[in-house]
């Protein structure tokens, strides 16, 4: 191991929700962090460089979470979901 980052979960939920609505992909939360690391490495690393990840888990283990606007808020991580990708978190 090279270096290190710190993603914030707000962050990996963003990416998450995005993912999910621009991609199709119903990824997991350790999925979306490895994928918000490979955007934020690249943007240190600069053009031409390759950077690649793992998409090691799918969402349907958390869903009652990772979609529950109530779980989202005790967390304070409802507020993390773009407003306009908001109408993913159905789940009571």
């Amino acid at each position: 191991m090279d270096d290190a980052l710190y993603i914030p979960d707000e962050k990996t939920i963003a990416m998450l929700y995005r993912l999910l609505d621009e991609e199709g992909l119903f990824i997991g939360a350790s999925s979306s962090l490895n994928v918000v690391a490979a955007v934020e490495m690249a943007k240190i690393l600069g053009p031409g460089k390759t950077i690649v990840t793992a998409i090691c888990d799918g969402a349907s283990r958390y869903q009652t979470r990772l979609f529950s606007r109530s779980w989202l808020e005790s967390k304070k991580l409802y507020e993390a979901i773009p407003s306009h990708l908001r109408k993913y978190a159905s789940l009571p």
